[in-house]
């Protein structure tokens, strides 16, 4: 790790955006199309890094994400981690990392002064549940509507929109920490691919052109964050579209397992 973390915590905001179920393969190749010119213009080197997930699904993934235990890089470790609770013998926390002494970060980064803010996306933020509350219910101030949600086709630019309220009411002297799970690339995303019909379903290219989409929006987003603000962006899982019989995720295959994840800072 060589980004010093205990210099980061306090003087940026952070934002931890989720590509919700977005595959490494397809952003690996739309990357190296120059597609999604937004991300591969802060990511470093332009490109993503190949990871593992530390869940199959949203559930478990941001439970982890949000203890510290961010997608881990695929080659051989260990890999000292950005953010850690205090953990007697933790193996991957190192000088660098930023350690809090509770048992989730948000509640960590609370203690230090910051603002927490979550703006779900997909159903495990809908607070319509008990589950649906538990991964929201982590930040001081959370955001859900449908409009938020998988089935709009709008709901990146809403989810932005929400956002700059937020920011615009965020006091000068306060640092924010603010997850932006992003629901666009989860089925159904037929809707964003010219001529699909919900007949035709989702494939591998209406997951590519949902994440053309995002790259498209996200650039809004960046231009609202105040400066510096540290930025973390990755998925928190893939889906099958078919490989090896499998659908979906929640399932132990490599489409699954395998992350694109990056990090820089807005200054």
């Amino acid at each position: 790790m060589s980004r010093d973390m205990n210099e980061v915590v306090g003087s940026h905001d952070l934002l931890l955006i989720t590509l919700d179920t977005l595959r490494y393969d397809v952003a690996a190749e739309l990357a190296a199309a120059g597609q999604t010119p937004t991300l591969c213009g802060l990511l470093p080197g332009g490109r993503w890094e190949r990871r593992h997930t530390p869940g199959s699904f949203t559930y478990a993934a941001h439970t982890a994400m949000l203890a510290g235990f961010l997608p881990t890089p695929a080659n051989p470790g260990p890999h000292p981690r950005l953010f850690a609770g205090s953990f007697p013998g933790s193996a991957t926390t190192a000088p660098g990392t930023w350690t809090f002494d509770a048992a989730d970060l948000p509640s960590g980064l609370a203690a230090s002064g910051y603002h927490t803010v979550c703006v779900g996306g997909v159903g495990f933020f809908n607070r319509l549940t008990p589950i649906g509350s538990a991964l929201p219910g982590l930040f001081a101030e959370s955001h859900w509507e449908t409009r938020f949600g998988v089935t709009d086709p709008g709901s990146l630019d809403h989810q932005i929109d929400r956002i700059a309220e937020v920011l615009d009411r965020q006091p000068p002297d306060q640092r924010l920490f603010l997850l932006l799970n992003v629901a666009a690339l989860h089925q159904p995303n037929w809707f964003y691919l010219d001529g699909a019909t919900r007949e035709h379903g989702d494939t591998r290219a209406s997951h590519a052109a949902a994440l053309r989409h995002v790259d498209r929006a996200l650039g809004r987003l960046f231009a609202l964050m105040r400066r510096p603000s540290f930025v973390i962006v990755c998925s928190d899982h893939g889906t099958a579209y078919g490989e090896d019989g499998h659908t979906g995720h929640r399932l132990g295959h490599e489409v699954v397992w395998t992350v694109p994840y990056g990090e820089f800072v807005l200054s």
